[in-house]
């Protein structure tokens, strides 16, 4: 028997009738023969309306006549305010899944398929304390694959697990693609062979580029686990990094499918041989950076080690950094983060500043990074030369330049994202099947 992990997002579950379409897909698999695990998301903007809520309320007290003083609350839903409790926070969002779980188990019991929901810590999804963004330390595969066995359909809650004390905790955003794998790794651990994780999503596949910025981006039937953990890292959104981790780490073979058409997906998978006769797989989109510059500051050892500790005890994200010396026994040192983190970076700056005895902090807004990806990045030459030659005719400057074994990224004004995304596509020739 062969078994799968299906995952479901918010969207594919935003209403009883999408629900309905997804338990097709697993009676489909049961049907063939195969177990199956499901996990899902909260259904549709449930996450965002709890967020905003919670938002809400944290606010209406702190806005009465007697009440405390706090920080700036986010709007629209998406962002938590910093000031709220992480671990209430964490309670609250769970319960998201929670819905989804049991709505999912009775579709399933009505159409005559035995199921059984979980939270994640029924699922024995163990995480570390590190609230809103936790880690998984351990999952326990046995009850699920006897549940299996049984012919019974566990549904899992994604995005959600529990530390050793007993508090809920949650993954942070895209954390059910986590769940996913991370479930798959774990049931083969508990013997059930190779598993693959079933990711449905509102689209068929992962594409060259994103189709809503290149209209001639190609769905691609294969990726590498390391390119595909590179384009998540640099902006395409299809998957989540972390899952992608998972999936490399415990080699579960991840398929990309569209949760309410048939369509063929992409496998994600390790390395095949045809993978590196192409210089390029695909093309990811960073929007919306920013670019700190700490100037005149010591160049010594342990500087950049106490910069940047500073920055992640804050809990800022940093993505491309660049130190030049510049003589006279002072550095440069440049780095890039999302416009999120903007606001709270500038207090953590001035402290890193006054405890290196000086140095001045430049920020700039407004900037994109275009990030070429493929394994055959690191076997071609010439791949630089032809991304920057179309940027060039394409009328894109470059504010910065990096890059990695499979991947060049440059940085560019935010403006010119799209241009420069359909100018590197043609140039590899990304649009042609192969």
């Amino acid at each position: 028997m062969a078994i799968v992990v299906q995952k479901f997002g918010g969207s594919s579950c935003a209403d009883a009738e999408k629900i309905r379409r997804c338990a097709e897909r697993v009676l489909a698999s049961r049907e063939r023969g195969d177990g199956v695990a499901v996990v899902v998301s909260a259904m549709g903007k449930t996450t965002d309306r709890l967020i905003q809520l919670a938002n809400e309320c944290w606010n209406a007290w702190r806005d009465a006549p007697g009440g405390g003083e706090g920080g700036e609350v986010a709007k629209g839903g998406a962002a938590p305010d910093p000031g709220l409790p992480r671990r209430e926070l964490d309670q609250l969002l769970a319960t998201g899944e929670q819905q989804t779980i049991a709505l999912m188990a009775m579709v399933l019991e009505a159409a005559g398929q035995r199921a059984v929901s979980y939270t994640g810590a029924q699922a024995g999804m163990v995480t570390d304390r590190n609230f809103s963004r936790a880690r998984i330390a351990a999952i326990d595969g046995e009850e699920l694959l006897a549940d299996i066995r049984a012919g019974r359909v566990p549904v899992v809650a994604g995005f959600q697990g529990v530390t050793d004390e007993g508090d809920v905790t949650t993954l942070g955003r895209g954390g059910s693609d986590t769940t996913a794998v991370a479930l798959a790794a774990a049931l083969q651990q508990a013997g059930a062979g190779r598993v693959v994780a079933e990711i449905f999503t509102d689209v068929d596949g992962v594409y060259t580029a994103d189709p809503r910025v290149v209209p001639r981006a190609r769905k691609l039937d294969a990726i590498s686990y390391e390119e595909m953990l590179e384009m998540a890292t640099e902006g395409a959104r299809v998957m989540h990094n972390r899952a992608v981790e998972f999936g490399a780490r415990y080699k579960v073979p991840i398929l990309v499918l569209h949760s309410q058409r048939e369509a063929p997906g992409t496998w994600i998978v390790e390395e095949a041989p045809k993978m590196e006769g192409i210089a390029v797989a695909g093309l990811a989109l960073k929007t919306k950076l920013g670019r700190v510059t700490l100037t005149k500051i010591p160049d010594a050892p342990g500087v950049a080690a106490r910069i940047f500790a500073g920055l992640a005890e804050a809990g800022v994200v940093v993505d491309d950094i660049i130190q030049t010396v510049v003589g006279d026994g002072v550095a440069t040192v440049a780095f890039t983060v999302e416009h999120s983190d903007l606001a709270a970076i500038k207090p953590v700056l001035e402290a890193i500043l006054h405890n290196l005895g000086g140095g001045h902090a430049t920020i700039d807004v407004g900037f994109s990074k275009v990030s070429a990806v493929g394994v055959g990045v690191r076997s071609h030459a010439g791949v630089a030369a032809a991304m920057f030659k179309a940027l060039a005719e394409a009328g894109v400057n470059i504010a910065n330049i990096t890059t990695s074994e499979i991947k060049i990224g440059v940085l560019i004004d935010q403006a010119d994202g799209e241009k420069a995304m359909q100018a590197v596509h043609r140039a590899f020739g990304l649009d042609r099947a192969v």
